[in-house]
């Protein structure tokens, strides 16, 4: 009888529509992780019309690893957030790791992240992000200044990819339907709870001045609906995302950058954006 494989100790969810020109790498750099941990990846394709399921059904049948299996889920229905859901229900670990398809890890990530959450006690973790090379000058500014904010640089933003232990997703039950899930994941869990492993990945910011006006806008009206919906997670907000003294030092050093985060910040307050979902931050 052929040896059974072992359990995974995590499950890696990774909502996609029409992901078709990330998919590919970001399998790729997660079949590279490093060590013999076991995790199960699960692809849930949400309303795709591209290739994203075919690409993903080949990376997964060219690299078959009975310690790391990946399976696509094929939904006709929309939306990120009954993405993460039918990811969680098909998941067969405590440990969940929701990963954006856009997202390429660093080959110690994952097992980095499995390895933190190992405990009884709640736990959110997520790795170091690194934002990949823009094209844009706008959004090469706007990146350089985004990074040195506080809650960027000392907190554990999750922005991305974002990880929880069973005891910590047990804190709620199915995904509500909102717009910021990374928020909401992060703000179930006191500053104390959440640690940021020294791990890296690479994240895309979207280019262009349109594309971050409407994504900042989006992102905005997601933090003011959680507080809306669930004020009493408002209490778990990072006390260093406030911080006036560490924003004046990073004003300080790039003012170039923040008056083009400025000005999009002032863009997004004025009236007549709607916010429609674009990719990335």
């Amino acid at each position: 009888m052929a040896p059974q494989p072992p359990a995974p100790k995590a499950t890696v969810i990774i909502p996609a529509n029409n992901e078709e020109a990330y998919i590919g790498a970001c399998l790729d750099r997660l079949a590279a992780s490093a060590g013999d941990t076991p995790f199960e990846t699960i692809v849930v394709a949400n309303a795709c019309t591209d290739r994203t399921v075919e690409i993903a059904r080949q990376v997964a049948d060219l690299s078959p690893d009975p310690a790391r299996p990946v399976r696509i889920i094929d939904t006709p229905q929309g939306g990120k957030l009954a993405a993460l859901q039918l990811g969680d229900d098909a998941a067969r670990a405590p440990i969940r790791i929701y990963l954006d398809a856009d997202v390429t890890v660093s080959p110690a990530l994952i097992p980095a992240l499995i390895a933190t959450l190992d405990t009884d006690a709640p736990r959110y973790a997520s790795g170091t992000p690194e934002i990949a090379p823009a094209q844009s000058p706008v959004t090469r500014a706007y990146a350089r200044f985004w990074q040195k904010l506080p809650f960027v640089s000392t907190g554990v933003p999750g922005f991305g990819i974002f990880a929880v232990n069973g005891p910590g997703r047990a804190r709620w039950e199915a995904w509500p339907e909102i717009i910021s899930d990374d928020t909401f994941a992060r703000l179930n869990f006191a500053p104390a709870e959440r640690v940021q492993v020294p791990q890296t990945y690479r994240w895309p910011m979207i280019e262009g001045l349109s594309g971050l006006i409407r994504v900042r806008r989006r992102q905005d009206r997601g933090v003011r609906e959680i507080g809306t919906k669930f004020p009493r997670l408002l209490q778990n907000t990072d006390p260093a995302a406030s911080s006036s003294g560490a924003k004046l030092k990073a004003i300080l050093r790039d003012p170039l950058g923040f008056l083009v985060y400025g000005f999009i910040a002032l863009c997004v307050r004025l009236p007549g954006g709607k916010g429609d979902w674009a990719r990335g931050r």
